[in-house]
């Protein structure tokens, strides 16, 4: 079995919902989310993220705006939509119910089946 296959398929299951964190606490540039996604320790390419950005604007879970810039090009900012803000709240109560299932089975062992 290979390691980096098992690490990156664990990492692509919850890269959405870490984008989607970091945008709904306010618009974000692509270079900001990768950021802050390495500041958490989740390393992240832009090959990575912009299919991922165009696959969840054109779900219609998040719109972007134009922002003219100084130094160069026009800068795509996005922000969360009504219907990306309710997909959001479910992932969120989705990854606290896996969170704490999972952290009972790989934390100190004891019996999970005791009252």
């Amino acid at each position: 079995m290979n390691i980096e296959n098992t690490q990156s398929q664990m990492r692509k299951g919850v890269l959405e919902f870490c984008i989607l964190s970091i945008i709904k606490q306010g618009e974000a540039y692509p270079s900001d989310i990768i950021e802050q996604m390495r500041a958490s320790g989740l390393d992240i390419l832009e090959g990575t993220l912009y299919p991922l950005l165009t696959r969840l604007k054109n779900a219609e879970l998040l719109t972007y705006r134009w922002v003219e810039s100084n130094s160069g090009p026009p800068r795509k900012y996005f922000s969360l939509t009504e219907k990306g803000a309710s997909f959001y709240g479910e992932l969120e109560a989705t990854w606290e119910q896996l969170a704490t299932a999972v952290n009972k089975l790989t934390g100190p062992q004891t019996d999970i089946l005791e009252p």
